[in-house]
């Protein structure tokens, strides 16, 4: 006798298809779920801007610091070709100075970059430069951006991050 049994199939093969497929589709999912996100959330209106802005000032208690945080710094030091790659926190008395500042951002960061380019890696590499790099840091931004307007009255200049290599 003659065992004919009908050929078994392979359920392996059919199985592990089958989680590729969801796991591919898991994948699209989110991918397209953070990118509706990041449109929906990067494409404000300039009046959806102001008026978060808005309520974050209304959110503010007084008393409590308001600190910026300004994009990291690298900037190639004289004479030995090392650079410097720094990140800065700026602490403001009230909104109105921290609105002031923003508007005129990009002479802010010319400013800082000018400075900071004219540094040397042994006189920022010791406590009393970082020191005076801020006393410097906020002197140098209380100055006005333009004609006829006030100076920002900066409370303090944190160094968040500092790296020279």
């Amino acid at each position: 006798m003659t065992d004919q049994s009908p050929p078994q199939t392979d359920n392996v093969g059919k199985k592990s298809k089958k989680w590729l497929w969801i796991t591919l589709a898991v994948i699209l999912l989110a991918g397209n779920g953070g990118g509706i996100w990041y449109f929906l959330h990067q494409n404000k209106t300039p009046k959806e801007t102001e008026a978060t802005h808005e309520e974050a000032e209304a959110t503010h208690a007084p008393g409590q610091p308001i600190f910026i945080e300004l994009a990291p710094f690298t900037v190639n030091l004289p004479p030995d070709g090392q650079f410097l790659q720094a990140t800065f926190h700026l602490q403001f008395a009230d909104q109105e100075d921290l609105e002031r500042l923003t508007l005129y951002l990009p002479q802010v960061r010319s400013r800082l970059l000018m400075m900071l380019s004219n540094k040397s890696a042994t006189t920022l590499s010791s406590l009393e430069g970082k020191t005076d790099l801020t006393k410097e840091i906020t002197a140098l931004l209380q100055q006005p951006f333009e004609k006829g307007l006030p100076a920002i009255k900066l409370v303090n200049v944190l160094i968040t991050s500092f790296i020279i290599q």
